[in-house]
């Protein structure tokens, strides 16, 4: 393979680890939805663009090296991230987490980012974490969670524990507290006690990740 063909693999790697579409990313760097299915799939372009290649290079948090910038290009790349200092940029995904009746989701494209200091995340026990931010609507998880407050969900693999959750209910989002008291069932519970919670068979939702997070407006 060569070496225009090793970035088009890494590249489709990194977007299936973060679970953003090539669409989506296409979109962040301000490009129509399928120039980089265009890049990975046809190899037109042949080469990303500089400032493409620095904005994925960013969002990802990985070297320019590796998206195909060689000499005087990477160690640019190198003094702008030393200036910078240590950041985790994670992706702020296209669909709202409903704390109320329920939100249709979008596909998961990410529209936008938040830089986090990877200190910060170490600090809170974030550093290996798979982040994703969204967005709550609704009100039934007042006044823990608010319409409109931002959440960092943490995506990766876990053993379920009891906590809030972003959960999927046949093709919807609800962020509920989670509580797992019987084998193979769990019970969503709403902070707001206007909402009765109620008790389903485990694999009756999907387990999008569990809510670490939050940030709003005072």
């Amino acid at each position: 393979m060569d070496d225009a063909g090793e970035v088009r693999e890494t590249l489709l790697q990194l977007a299936d680890e973060r679970r953003v579409s090539l669409a989506g990313l296409s979109e962040m760097i301000g490009r129509n939805p399928t120039y980089l299915q265009q890049f990975v799939r046809k190899g037109s372009p042949r080469r990303l663009a500089e400032d493409d290649r620095r904005r994925l290079a960013e969002f990802f948090d990985v070297g320019e090296e590796v998206l195909g910038a060689t000499g005087a290009q990477v160690t640019g790349t190198a003094r702008a991230k030393d200036a910078a200092g240590e950041w985790i940029t994670v992706p702020r995904l296209q669909l709202d987490a409903s704390a109320g009746p329920g939100s249709f989701s979008a596909e998961e494209i990410s529209f936008d980012a938040i830089r986090f200091s990877r200190r910060w995340l170490r600090e809170m026990g974030l550093a290996d974490a798979q982040l994703s931010a969204i967005r709550v609507e609704g009100d039934s998880m007042e006044p823990v969670l608010r319409g409109g407050d931002e959440i960092l969900v943490d995506r990766t693999s876990r053993a379920l524990r009891d906590g809030i959750y972003v959960v999927r209910l046949a093709e919807v989002l609800h962020v509920k507290r989670v509580q797992a008291r019987m084998p193979g069932r769990i019970t969503l519970i709403s902070a707001n006690e206007a909402y009765a919670p109620f008790e389903l068979a485990l694999d009756e939702v999907e387990i999008v990740g569990r809510v670490v997070w939050k940030g709003g407006k005072v």
